[in-house]
Formats: structure tokens, C-alpha cells, sequence
């Protein structure tokens, strides 16, 4: 039996038209999920209104939410370390 040669190193293109390089900004994300996805929209709610628009929808598997957790939790630890604790002012608790 001979041995597999390893895959070769592959150089991912990432494409990033004009409309999705300027960005969204969201104030608010509302997270559903199933047995198989976890369903992510981010909203933009205005000060005193009573609604709120969902500007994205991404859906995932559980697996990469696994990991984008980690890069998260990851990325806001290197932000704190660099520019200071971020305050929210609030106690965090899950909507359930």
C-alpha cells in the first residue's frame, strides 16, 4: 500500500465587492436555532422606536459556531489587552 502525498496548500481568494466591504452597522442580534443550525440576524433598532430592521441573516452549522465562538471570544480578549476592559454597563443574561 502506498502512502497518500499530503493535499497540496490551496491560496483562498477572498472576493469582497463594494456594497459588502462598507459594512452594516448593527445594535442588536437575535440567535434561533435547531438541532442542526443556528440562525443569526442582526438587526439595527433606532433610539425609541419599537421596531427594528434585520439588515443580515448568516445560518451555520453547529460546528462553526463552535469555532466562530472561539475566534470571537478570542479577538475581544486581544481588543481588551491592547485598548482596556470594555463596560457594558449591564449584567448579561440569556434570553431563554
Amino acid at each position: 500500500m502506498s502512502e497518500a502525498s499530503p493535499p497540496p496548500d490551496v491560496q483562498l481568494q477572498i472576493i469582497l465587492d463594494e456594497q459588502v466591504a462598507n459594512g452594516l452597522y448593527c445594535n442588536m442580534a437575535l440567535i434561533n436555532l435547531t438541532e442542526t443550525e443556528f440562525t443569526m440576524d442582526f438587526l439595527y433598532i433606532q433610539p425609541q422606536q419599537n421596531r427594528a430592521k434585520v439588515l443580515s441573516r448568516i445560518i451555520t452549522n453547529p460546528k462553526h459556531m463552535k469555532r466562530l465562538l472561539a475566534t470571537l471570544k478570542d479577538s475581544l480578549s486581544r481588543y481588551e489587552a491592547k485598548y482596556g476592559p470594555i463596560e457594558t454597563g449591564e449584567t448579561y443574561k440569556p434570553l431563554h
